[in-house]
């Protein structure tokens, strides 16, 4: 029997590679989402309901048919604000002033949508958002600004990443690691379980 298709419905390479590592073999297809006309009372809402805007989004685009859909987004709550990428060099080096000696907690929103059954059913969806402390370290002034220039702290969410340049500027988290880099591979199973899907039917060929 043939694996059930699969489609990311995401753009993040950290989300692709984490798929990838765990033995699976996504297509991405790129919502297009406007992350920022959607709004949520608290933060782990806000990336449940991002998450579920771009899987619903993917989930009308012909050529999906008979996939599942996985969307994420993740979403950094500090002092009970939501953070996401930074808009700018000047809102990154200012958030890292006022993440640094301090602990966060990174929300990372999940929606799976399979649609090899109605989509017009409400039993064809899953979502949650899971959740991972952050406890950051305490770069000095002249490493966040050199971390700042190197570009990557404005394309992720809360501007700092496990698996780059800001790894070392992080003192260590309470939860799933994969969740912080974008995806928790125990929550997606979860959900995939839930709606009769075995994690390992989505294994590639060796």
């Amino acid at each position: 029997m043939d694996s059930p298709r699969l489609v990311l419905a995401s753009a993040s390479p950290a989300r692709l590679a984490l798929l990838r590592q765990a033995g699976m073999a996504p297509e991405v297809v790129v919502s297009g989402v406007d992350e920022d006309a959607l709004s949520a009372p608290t933060p782990s809402a806000l990336a449940r309901v991002l998450a579920e805007a771009k899987a619903t989004a993917v989930a009308g685009r012909p050529g999906v048919a008979g996939a599942l859909i996985v969307g994420c987004d993740s979403v950094l709550e500090l002092d009970g604000r939501p953070l996401g990428k930074p808009a700018d060099a000047e809102e990154a080096t200012a958030r890292w002033k006022d993440m640094r000696g301090r602990s966060g907690v990174l929300h990372t929103g999940h929606c799976v949508i399979d649609t090899r059954t109605d989509a017009r059913s409400q039993d064809n969806t899953r979502s949650v958002t899971a959740s991972t402390t952050v406890h950051f370290g305490e770069p000095t002034d002249e490493e966040i600004a050199a971390y700042v220039a190197s570009g990557e702290p404005l394309h992720v969410a809360g501007a700092f990443t496990l698996d780059g340049r800001s790894g070392p500027f992080v003192d260590g988290i309470e939860g799933d690691h994969g969740n912080v880099l974008g995806l928790s591979l125990p929550t997606l199973r979860k959900l995939l379980r839930d709606l009769g899907v075995a994690i390992t039917d989505l294994w590639a060929p060796r």
